[in-house]
This record gives structure tokens, sequence and C-alpha cells, in this order.
């Protein structure tokens, strides 16, 4: 029984990624892992966080990490920041620029998460929200649009 029900999960996971990262890649040129960063970089205080402690988030590898802001750096969405203590750290800081492409895609991005639980009723979404949240290691944060 969990082995199918593990099955599904992956599936469902594989499906609602592709589909989602399929659209928000021909809108607005984001892959869903370039979204998910400038999101979680939006809800940060100064709107910036060590990249240790993003890929941590986004679960990335250190190399992972580097590579994706790499290409957010090279289109002016997010630059490095560096620390005035600790020469060692360095942060991911999301730009004006940045900022401005997480709302326009979260325009469009949001009312397709919608979309693809439209077919669930408020209590399923809830009772959904609260059994993957216990396979996850914390609770996930409440996904809101980013703060202009």
């Amino acid at each position: 029984m969990s082995v199918q029900a593990f099955a599904a999960l992956i599936r469902a996971h594989a499906t609602a990624t592709r589909r989602l990262n399929t659209q928000l890649t021909a809108d607005h040129g984001l892959t869903i892992s370039d979204y998910e960063v400038l999101l979680r970089l939006s809800w940060a205080p100064d709107r910036r966080m060590r990249r240790v402690d993003l890929a941590e988030q986004v679960l990335l590898t250190a190399s992972g990490i580097t590579r994706l802001l790499d290409g957010l750096e090279r289109s002016g969405l997010v630059e490095r920041g560096m620390c005035d203590t600790d020469r060692r750290v360095v942060y991911a800081v999301l730009t004006d620029a940045g900022l401005s492409k997480l709302e326009d895609a979260s325009a469009s991005h949001f009312p397709q998460v919608d979309e693809l639980f439209g077919r669930f009723e408020s209590s399923e979404l809830d009772d959904l929200r609260a059994l993957l949240a216990r396979l996850g290691e914390e609770q996930a944060p409440d996904c809101a649009p980013p703060a202009a």
C-alpha cells in the first residue's frame, strides 16, 4: 500500500512540476526552480539570503545553487552581496528587476496553481497540505504572492 502511495506521489509531483515549469518557461523565461529562488529571496529580510541557506531551502547542492544563481545573475534578477563581517559569506540578493519579474510571473503562476488544484475541495486541500507536511522535514511556509 505505501509503495502505491509513493508511486502516486512521484507521478503527481512530476506531472505538476512539468506542467507548471512549461508554463513558467513559456510565459516568463523562468524555470520552476528559478521562480522558487526568486520567491524565497522576496520573503527574506532585505531580499537577501546566504547562498548556503538558500541552497538548503530549495533542496539543491552547493554546485546546483551556484549554477542556478549564475543564470539569474546574468539575467540581472539576482546579484551577489558580500558580508561586511565575514568575507567567506556570500549572499544572493534579489534585485528590483528580479522582484518585478517575480511579480509578473506570479500574476499568471498563482492562477495556474489554483487551476491545477481546483479539482479539490477546500477541506481536501487542507488534508493534502497536512499529509504532505508530515512527509517533509519542516512545515512549509505559507505561500503568498511576493510583497511589492
